[in-house]
């Protein structure tokens, strides 16, 4: 449909100021799947004498043939104008104010039509303030990527196109708006969102909006960590993990948001870039399943490889434990200089990790499995295992254990004692890295 678009409007000029009008019978964007409260805010807007288009993902997304839950709004109304229109509404943010409108369960994003600036911001050229109203065609030029800059209005059910988004679309082609150096100076999160949109939509990245990112990357050091970790649920709890993460390391982003983790996995530790890979798998899979998934869970093995590192260096000189907590202490406080980690993700991560020992010891088992984080300390050794760490077969042990009634369980402790004996009375030394066994497929994150 996109190539018979196409093909019925390139005769037609566009004029940098004019859209590419697509009318109703021409597209295949159809309001019954379109939110029902984005259509109540549109219309509103409307009867209060101002525009409404939706934009962005929403219109991207319906022509792609795909189901979108997030509908955002652009209109010429001041902030202060949309809430006045709507009892349920928040104006948020500085440096970027949009309104959240309240409609029922939805929360909808309007924001007001951004204008050309006066190019203030801070020596790196990244903006500070971006307030400047405009109108539909700035606002246009304004957003980041073509195939986000496509617009829809009730008036007349048409498409307007004025960078050529339309044509991007049919191209399966990533590319900014503008020159590509001054919109990612201008905001460095545009990298993040390059990546994360060829990782969603399998697009290609333009080579013109591709080239300047191995350059700048080092930019995202300029934005506040708690913004790089909303940035990072985005990247990689959106369903596709798997493929953004293999592009974050492509172009050399992964070492800004990540850099212990990227020097752990350029020094070859194979089996922490094999964690990494099926957590992700494994989190596209629980999203496409609409299943819960937990950003402790993704921090967990993200940071699973140079915390092991570190925790291999300490228990040169302490007991492993000992070491591993160290090492986590250690590997978290460097990582909170790039990306915050908030506290209810942040203590969870760390029982996980301080489970570890604990369920490869298989120590007070019943204890443990009582634990409020054993399903995720578990889930997270079942990865481990299936990574190629040799856990003495942990997994197995531990996937056995809750599936037997009591009196077995009590049976695999003594055996596990026993085991763990020493032949020649004297105390065996704990190995950290015991002899391989086999695990299960690993289980969902919880």
């Amino acid at each position: 449909m996109l190539k018979r678009l196409i093909d019925k409007f390139r005769p037609r000029a566009r004029h940098p100021d004019r859209p590419l009008i697509i009318p109703r019978d021409q597209h295949n964007v159809s309001r019954r799947d379109i939110s029902q409260a984005a259509i109540k805010i549109m219309k509103r807007l409307e009867e209060g004498g101002f525009q409404g288009f939706l934009v962005g993902g929403g219109v991207r997304d319906l022509l792609l043939g795909g189901h979108p839950k997030d509908f955002d709004i652009a209109t010429d109304a001041k902030p202060e104008q949309i809430k006045r229109l709507f009892r349920g509404a928040r104006i948020i943010g500085r440096r970027f104010q949009i309104v959240h409108v309240r409609m029922g369960r939805e929360i909808i994003e309007v924001t007001t039509f951004r204008g050309h600036h006066d190019q203030s911001g801070n020596e790196d050229g990244m903006l500070l303030r971006d307030n400047v109203y405009g109108t539909l065609e700035t606002d246009a030029v304004r957003r980041d990527f073509t195939v986000n800059a496509l617009y829809y209005t009730l008036n007349d059910f048409a498409i307007h196109d004025y960078t050529g988004g339309l044509k991007d679309l049919e191209k399966r082609t990533l590319r900014i708006i503008g020159d590509p150096h001054t919109r990612y100076k201008e905001d460095p999160v545009r990298m993040l969102r390059a990546i994360r949109f060829a990782g969603k939509l399998g697009f290609q990245i333009d080579p013109g909006t591709a080239d300047p990112i191995l350059e700048l990357g080092e930019l995202l050091r300029n934005v506040p960590p708690a913004r790089l970790f909303e940035e990072v649920l985005k990247l990689f709890m959106a369903g596709s993990a798997t493929a953004t993460f293999t592009l974050m390391r492509e172009y050399g982003l992964l070492a800004h948001l990540f850099p212990a983790t990227e020097a752990a996995l350029e020094a070859g530790d194979e089996t922490g870039l094999t964690l990494i890979e099926e957590t992700m798998a494994n989190t596209d899979k629980r999203v496409r399943a609409e299943k819960p998934v937990t950003p402790a869970f993704i921090y967990a093995a993200m940071l699973w490889p140079p915390m092991a590192a570190r925790a291999d260096h300490l228990s040169k000189s302490m007991p492993p434990q000992q070491a591993y907590q160290q090492a986590a202490t250690e590997v978290i406080g460097h990582q909170l200089g790039h990306t915050s980690i908030p506290k209810r993700f942040l203590i969870p991560m760390r029982e996980m990790w301080d489970m570890q020992h604990r369920l490869v010891q298989k120590r007070h088992p019943q204890r443990l499995l009582e634990h409020s984080r054993f399903r995720a300390a578990y889930d997270f050794l079942l990865l481990r295992e299936a990574s190629g760490e040799h856990l003495d077969g942990a997994g197995n042990w531990w996937t056995r254990f809750q599936d037997v009634d009591e009196a077995e369980q009590q049976k695999m402790i003594a055996e596990s004692r026993q085991g763990a004996k020493p032949k020649s009375g004297r105390r065996r030394s704990r190995k950290r890295r015991p002899s391989s066994g086999d695990s299960p497929n690993p289980a969902p994150q919880e």
